[in-house]
């Protein structure tokens, strides 16, 4: 029984809203790259977008139905997947969305931030024992 147990953020709106709202901002980052929204709306579909690029990356049929009922667009979850096999996020384990802040909003103070897909590939961390060796 799930007594007084929530499933993420509500976002002020109820279940059927808050969902419909998630599936909208995750095809519209997935299709765009980029989205201005709040920042409340952007940590709530953080981890929907990194769990559909997940199953883009596996790229096998039952995760394509996964994405398929998740974002329920045929043609967007194609495009997912072939960015997926060209290996545009084949050495990130995650983190495959950036959040910016723009600032308040002049109307109710709400935080807006744009989110983003990460599109470079990840930096090899350079150790400075080298450079402190060299340099004896």
């Amino acid at each position: 029984m799930r007594h007084n147990k929530k499933r993420g953020m509500k976002l002020g709106t109820d279940a059927s809203h808050t969902k419909a709202m998630k599936k909208s901002l995750v095809t519209a980052l997935l299709a765009n790259d980029r989205i201005k929204t709040l920042e409340s709306r952007a940590k709530a579909i953080r981890p929907d977008v990194d769990r559909v690029i997940t199953w883009a990356k596996r790229g096998d049929l039952a995760a394509r139905r996964l994405a398929i009922a998740k974002l329920g667009d045929k043609d967007l979850v194609a495009e997912v997947f072939d960015k997926a096999a060209q290996g545009m996020w084949a050495g990130r384990n995650g983190g495959y969305t950036r959040i910016m802040k723009l600032g308040r909003r002049k109307g109710d103070n709400a935080e807006v931030v744009i989110i983003e897909m990460v599109n470079e590939p990840v930096a090899k961390a350079t150790s400075t024992v080298t450079k402190v060796e060299e340099a004896e």
